[in-house]
């Protein structure tokens, strides 16, 4: 089984091997590399570029070099072309593209696919937008026309976590590119081969050199280098809290703006009135889509009490009928990205104390040794300051806890640093909006969890959550800067 997944990178379209700077591959200055580990078995199956402030430096100046070529010239309407046959060529590779994703992260063959068609609809959505979004003309003094212009920051700079590659890539890399920025991007370690694989087809599509330059590394080395540059204008980062505060600071010595996404810890509140059945689902494959490495996972499960028995047992029926396995398998869940995930999850299953796991998932007996495995956990009896209640685990954990009223189901929800995503179920129109407006998060799902990716909705968070929006034509506003025209002809 891990010899048909290997054996797929060295038949692949590209090089790993190489970065992308300024519509050429070439080696890293170092001339030295970094391996990428299977997650399913743990064995090396090939190298990434180890990049660091040369290649940076060199990816800069490409994409200056763009602004003032081909690229900074472009029409919107011919950016929007460009991203659209980006996307429709991401779309025909997809199947491609989703066992490159298997094979880096360990994610389940069937949601790299969902991602690979989500980063096809990201570019079809921003190749759609790059010639719609306008500015406003202002009423004024007689003797003056003011007007607004809506201009790209420059040269931005693009981190993006290992756990959604492709998705985050979309969101972020194909916002800053429709509003005719020029991107440096510096994948995960973890998961560099889509996000190499992706500058390939944008090359194929025809996207100007410079436009897009990819230079995998280590954060410590080529992310630092990045958020430190002074020829970045605006920094885009996905990931965690700690990371995100390094990354501010670094930007506040150039004073350039950032968009933070970072950890979440988001609820579901289940209410009496709730359709179970329709809940269901949506509960728990928040909870253990990607091994529960999602910022946006509902980690915590706020149920009313008269209904909680009922619904503790219905979710451990089905956390107990959880397979994991290698991300070839297509088991619900696959592997944790690394050992060092692994063992911080397990260090969270340490700490359950006076709480009660009432289910876990299976690990397939034949699952590779190697592989970094971790069954499902669903946890009751758990209290709202609870440190499984509180910090972020970033696998496949979830809690249940009780609450007795919609005063407490907000205080509990909205109990933690974080604010990312909720979802609130129940029958009652009242209530529903109360409760949107009352949880302190990004976004509030009513309902329903998630709306499918929603490549069109805004999506950030508020607290320790992060904040700037991504996503829809919010996303665009972040990546340009606004400027005032006012014009007096007497």
């Amino acid at each position: 089984m891990p010899e048909a997944m290997n054996a797929h990178l060295t038949a692949s379209f590209f090089d790993s091997t190489k970065c992308f700077i300024g519509g050429r591959w070439v080696a890293p200055a170092s001339g030295d590399y970094l391996d990428i580990e299977n997650p399913s078995d743990g064995t090396v199956i090939g190298k990434i570029p180890r990049g660091g402030k040369a290649d940076i430096d060199a990816a800069v100046a490409a994409a200056e070099a763009a602004l003032k070529g081909e690229w900074g010239k472009m029409t919107a309407a011919d950016r929007g072309r460009v991203l659209s046959r980006i996307g429709r060529l991401v779309l025909e590779r997809a199947d491609e593209l989703a066992r490159l994703e298997a094979l880096d992260v360990g994610k389940p063959l069937k949601q790299a696919k969902a991602d690979a068609i989500a980063l096809a609809r990201y570019m079809e959505f921003y190749g759609g937008a790059a010639d719609k979004l306008m500015g406003q003309t202002i009423p004024f003094l007689d003797g003056y026309t003011v007007y607004t212009l809506r201009e790209p920051h420059g040269v931005t700079g693009h981190i993006i976590p290992w756990n959604y590659p492709m998705q985050i890539l979309g969101r972020s890399v194909g916002a800053a590119l429709t509003m005719g920025n020029a991107a440096v991007l510096k994948p995960a370690e973890e998961a560099c081969l889509t996000a190499i694989a992706f500058a390939r087809i944008a090359e194929e599509a025809g996207l100007p050199a410079g436009a897009l330059n990819v230079v995998p590394g280590l954060g410590e080395e080529a992310g630092a280098a990045l958020t430190s540059h002074p020829g970045i204008h605006h920094i885009s980062f996905t990931g965690s809290v700690p990371v995100g505060q390094i990354i501010q600071r670094a930007a506040a010595q150039n004073i350039v703006p950032v968009t933070l996404e970072l950890g979440g810890k988001s609820p579901q509140l289940v209410f009496a009135d709730a359709d179970l059945d329709r809940a269901l689902p949506f509960l728990v494959n928040a909870g253990i889509q990607n091994a529960g490495q999602t910022c946006s996972a509902s980690s915590r499960i706020l149920v009313h009490r008269s209904i909680h028995d009922e619904l503790l047992g219905r979710m451990a029926a089905r956390y107990g009928a959880l397979t994991v396995g290698p991300a070839i398998a297509d088991r619900d869940v696959g592997p944790l990205v690394s050992a060092r995930q692994r063992e911080i999850v397990e260090g969270f299953l340490g700490h359950v104390g006076t709480a009660e796991i009432a289910a876990r998932g299976k690990v397939d007996a034949d699952a590779p040794d190697g592989g970094h495995y971790l069954a499902p956990a669903l946890i009751a009896k758990v209290t709202a300051d609870h440190k499984l209640a509180q910090d972020e685990i970033f696998g496949p954990v979830q809690v249940v806890i009780p609450f007795d009223d919609d005063a407490e189901a907000v205080a509990i929800a909205n109990g933690t640093e974080f604010g990312l995503v909720a979802g609130v179920w129940t029958a009652d129109g009242g209530r529903q909006m109360r409760l949107a407006k009352a949880i302190r998060s990004g976004q509030v799902f009513i309902n329903n969890y998630g709306a499918a990716g929603g490549v069109e909705l805004p999506f950030g968070g508020t607290g320790k959550s992060g904040f700037g929006r991504e996503k829809g034509m919010e996303a665009l506003y972040g990546f340009s800067t606004l400027k005032t025209v006012a014009a007096w002809h007497g």
